[in-house]
Parts: C-alpha cells; sequence; structure tokens
C-alpha cells in the first residue's frame, strides 16, 4: 500500500486560498502557468463597472468617450 497523502494545516490552507484569490491558472501551449487576475471590483470587471456607474459628465471629464450612451428623447 502507498503512503497516505497528510492533510494540510491551517497555514497551508490559508496561503492555498490567497493564491487561488490572486491567481488564476491558464493554459499555454499545452503547459499550465499561473497568471495574476485582472483587476475587478465587486466581481465585475472594471470597465464594466464603469459603463454601470459612471455619470455621462465624469466620463466626459476623463475622455472615455466610447463608454458614453446617447439617449435620444423626441
Amino acid at each position: 500500500m502507498g503512503k497516505r497523502k497528510q492533510k494540510l494545516t491551517a497555514t497551508e490552507k490559508a496561503e492555498k486560498k490567497r493564491r487561488q484569490k490572486e491567481y488564476m491558472t491558464i493554459f499555454i501551449n499545452g503547459k499550465q502557468k499561473r497568471v495574476k487576475r485582472p483587476p475587478t471590483i465587486d466581481g465585475m470587471d472594471t470597465d464594466e463597472f464603469i459603463c454601470r456607474n459612471a455619470a455621462p459628465i465624469w466620463l466626459h471629464q476623463n475622455e472615455m468617450w466610447e463608454y458614453m450612451t446617447v439617449d435620444d428623447e423626441s
């Protein structure tokens, strides 16, 4: 019979959880690579968060015209 695996200690579990939160695993040329996760705000991508919550004046001041929507009121 083979040797049994030992359970992770509390500090090892905490370190594993921190790494999973900070990095993600992707495949490049058939090999696994660990890369930093893109920044998020409340679980949303930063661009999506800006699109949903920014006022048109703020978008104009920060030269983000591509995110502005045109509201036609007739």
